[in-house]
Order: structure tokens, then sequence, then C-alpha cells
């Protein structure tokens, strides 16, 4: 058994503990799920009261948080191994690995139960897909295949239609273009990801897209996604979500995604970096104007 699966343990105060069990929620994606769910709600046609509208949100945030606190049991060997990650709770031998297994087990059951109260069965059924398709497909997939990120980006992609539906309790055009937004986002976005942080994949051993394919191939293929998520950005505008105005925002968003991607084409150092952080402001100026324009 290597060090990286049964660490020493680490004595720390309550305190300390207890932000090593929320760290294990991963709280900046948790953080961004419950912007996109809420966003979801927000674009919503009809209404739902703010005590079901809150209690829905951090339901689905703890029901991430709990397949987030499994993919770091899961992972907890592959994170010892990289600089980006061996300080976390599990590797660094802070918890004891029986702790995320709780957290992502038990809070399961209690979160989801409570999204079929407050935001239908329908959002709950979305909650459990998203928890199987992240926890039991994508995990152990990112291991052997670039093609978990495609996979990876389904789970990713569901909160907002999450909200969508807790509102409507339809999974109609609003909430389908949506999704295909968030989906198309995380390409270009995880694509980036895999090239700034190569060297530390192949610390761990993971065949990400830059590893598998290469630094000119990854740097191609930002630019047809980000082409790819220009294009679905206006969805819901066609699935009359939105106001025209909304267009207009879009597509000068768009073309200044694009002429950063474009620079990748040639340029090399700390670009891939860059555009990583270019594309989480598009993401949140998009969904301002989203609000916006509603």
């Amino acid at each position: 058994m290597t060090t990286a699966l049964a660490p020493a343990r680490v004595t720390t105060s309550p305190l300390v503990q207890l932000r090593d069990v929320v760290l294990l929620s991963k709280p900046r994606l948790s953080t961004l799920v419950m912007i996109t769910c809420g966003g979801g709600m927000w674009l919503a046609p009809g209404d739902i009261s703010p005590a079901r509208a809150v209690l829905a949100v951090l339901a689905t945030a703890a029901v991430v948080g709990a397949a987030n606190a499994l993919n770091c049991f899961m992972e907890r060997d592959l994170d010892a191994r990289m600089r980006r990650t061996r300080d976390r709770p599990l590797p660094a031998g802070r918890l004891d690995p029986l702790v995320a297994i709780g957290l992502g087990v038990f809070v399961p059951t209690l979160a989801i139960p409570v999204l079929a109260l407050v935001a239908g069965p329908l959002t709950a059924l979305l909650a459990v897909v998203a928890l199987l398709s992240y926890v039991l497909v994508y995990t152990p997939l990112k291991r052997r295949s670039p093609l978990a990120l495609f996979v990876g980006a389904v789970p990713g992609a569901i909160p907002p239609a999450m909200g969508w539906t807790a509102v409507t309790g339809r999974l109609d055009a609003g909430a389908l273009a949506l999704f295909a937004v968030l989906f198309a986002w995380q390409l270009p976005h995880f694509l980036a990801v895999s090239l700034y942080l190569e060297d530390d994949y192949a610390r761990a051993g993971l065949p990400v897209f830059a590893r598998a394919h290469g630094e000119p191939a990854t740097r191609r293929a930002i630019f047809a996604t980000s082409v790819l998520l220009v294009a679905v950005s206006f969805l819901p505008l066609a699935a009359g979500v939105i106001g025209r105005g909304y267009g207009i925002a879009a597509a000068v968003l768009g073309a200044g995604l694009l002429a950063h991607a474009g620079l990748g084409l040639r340029g090399r150092g700390a670009w891939a970096r860059g555009f990583f952080l270019a594309t989480l402001a598009y993401l949140t100026a998009l969904f301002a104007v989203l609000a916006v324009f509603r």
C-alpha cells in the first residue's frame, strides 16, 4: 500500500478539521453550481417562493459537495502526486478517508428527498443523474481516457437545468438551452486547464487531452470548442428565454473570447492559463447579461 493511500494521520485542531471537511466539497466549484442553479431559477418562467428557492439551491450544492467528497476519496492517490492537490485533506493525511465516504453517502440521502419536496421529482432525478455520472462514470474514466472531458461536462451542465425545472417542473427548450451553454463552456475551459497544468497531470499519469494529443492539437481544440461555445450561447435567445438585447451582448463577449482563443493558435508560454481565466470571466459576464435581459 502506498503512502498516498494510507498517509500518516496529522493531528489538527477541531477548527482545522472542520475547514478540511468543507474543503472536501470543493467550495469554489460548489459556489459556481449554486450560481448557475440560481440563474436557471431566475430565467425560468413562473414563480417559486424565496424559501423553496433557497432550499433547492442549498440542497443542490449539498449533492454536488457530496459528489466532490467521493471524488476526493477516489482520487486521493492521484492528488498526492500533483503539486496543485497534494495539500488537500486526504492526501495530506489531515482527515480519515472514511470521512469523505460518510459525507458522500449520507448527505445525498438527505438532500435528494429535500429537492424532491421543494423543487419536484424531476429536479431530484437530475440531481441523481449528476451525482452518479460524476462519481461512477467520469471519475474512473478520467484515469483511462481524455474522453472523460466530455463525460464530466454533463454533470457540470445539469445545475442550471435543475434550477429551471424547480420553477417549471419541465425539461423543455429553455432548460436544454442552459444545459447546452454550460456543457459547451466546460470544453475550452478544461482543455486550457489540461494544457497549463500538463506537467502536474503527467506526475499523476492522467491521460488528459493535452498529454494524449499534444500542445498544438490542444490549442486547435480550444479554438474549435470556443467557436462551438459562442454559437451555443445564442440558444437561449432562440428558445425564447431571453430578450434581443442579450444577442448583442453575447456577440460582443463571444468576439472577445474568440480573439483570445485565436492568440493560442500562435502563442506559447502563459497563454493557456490566461485563457482559462478568460473563460471564467466570460461565463460570469454571460450569466450577468442573461440576468439583466431576462
